[in-house]
């Protein structure tokens, strides 16, 4: 079968593999991939992984038999339903796996990255990873759903009430997909907040009350909540400068998502801000079973979509020069990967 395989740092390749095995596992075609900023990192080498490695991690594919043995068992799913895979490696017999936490595992990985991931024709992965997809979600909704899973993980640790005013950090795909998780939740005020002037006119056609620039956000906030700013604030883009600006614009008592991944050192964490408003801080990682279900059911019933995000549909042989030349298109959102 065919896969893209990171040879080297910087040196991906779409070559032969061979076909995925593995005790007790069900096998699935590939549909789709997405890929974000960790392929990214995995490609150029920020993030190190053990070489070589099929990269990959949000897909989406169809069940071809029940185990790698060609049959229908191992408790799986008939041959046949569209499923998104969790791409989650767990032991299943730490602390954290048996209080069902198994995204906080600590000998646990992600496909792609720690394992081989899934920009291949095949993978196999343990029947309690897939989740059926009905055929209603539409193909381009259903490439976003992993992303969305752990969105939804993110907000369940987060209360959201009727006239709630809340703000979005940073509008790329994620940022995009939690503002319209909380117009779906009730808030009366969505205010997405980032640089470029088409995200913030896409964020407003997804439902956001108000877009602004950073600098804008201050001043807009202040004035749509009669100057008692957000009772929820996600940051979304994973730097120190939208941290603190997350921080600033929450009211007090309110609750700061930072659902961006940050390095260490990379931000001085404003602690008096926190004190003062007395700010709950809440740093979700992953997902977990149900999260995904639920984001199946929020983009069955349409209370959310993931077509407008993505911006690219490409052949698998297109990902070394796409994911070789990422930072040169700022205007990219989602790019999916059609196998």
């Amino acid at each position: 079968m065919r896969a893209a395989v990171l040879e080297a740092p910087g040196r991906l390749v779409v070559r032969d593999v061979a076909e995925p095995e593995g005790p007790e596992r069900v096998r699935v075609r590939v549909d789709q991939v997405g890929v974000c900023g960790t392929d990214r990192k995995v490609v150029d080498g920020s993030i190190p992984v053990a070489l070589p490695r099929v990269i990959g991690h949000e897909l989406v594919g169809r069940v071809v038999d029940g185990g790698t043995g060609g049959h229908e068992g191992a408790g799986g799913p008939p041959s046949g339903p569209r499923v998104l895979v969790d791409p989650s490696v767990s032991c299943g017999r730490c602390s954290p796996c048996r209080r069902g936490q198994v995204h906080l595992c600590p000998t646990g990985g992600l496909m792609g990255r720690d394992v081989d991931g899934g920009l291949a024709e095949l993978v196999a992965a343990p029947v309690d990873r897939l989740h059926v997809v009905p055929e209603s979600v539409h193909d381009t909704d259903a490439a976003l759903l992993q992303v969305l899973g752990t969105c939804v993980h993110a907000q369940r640790q987060v209360d959201v009430f009727p006239g709630d005013r809340t703000v979005v950090v940073g509008l790329g795909v994620s940022g995009l997909l939690h503002l319209q998780l909380l117009r779906a939740r009730g808030a009366a005020t969505v205010v997405g907040v980032g640089r470029s002037a088409a995200k913030r006119e896409l964020a407003a056609s997804l439902g956001a009350t108000a877009t602004c620039t950073p600098e804008e956000a201050p001043g807009l906030v202040a004035d749509l909540t009669a100057g008692d700013c957000a009772n929820v604030v996600v940051e979304a883009a994973g730097t120190g400068a939208t941290v603190g600006l997350a921080v600033e614009l929450a009211g007090y008592g309110a609750t700061v998502v930072v659902f961006g991944t940050i390095p260490d050192g990379a931000t001085s964490m404003p602690f008096y801000e926190l004190y003062r408003k007395e700010l709950r801080l809440v740093n979700p990682r992953a997902a977990v079973g149900r999260d995904y279900d639920d984001a199946i059911a929020m983009v069955a019933s349409g209370a959310v979509t993931g077509r407008p995000l993505v911006t690219g549909r490409l052949p698998l042989d297109a990902a070394p020069e796409v994911l070789g030349s990422w930072d040169r298109d700022p205007g990219r959102l989602k790019v999916v990967f059609e196998l």
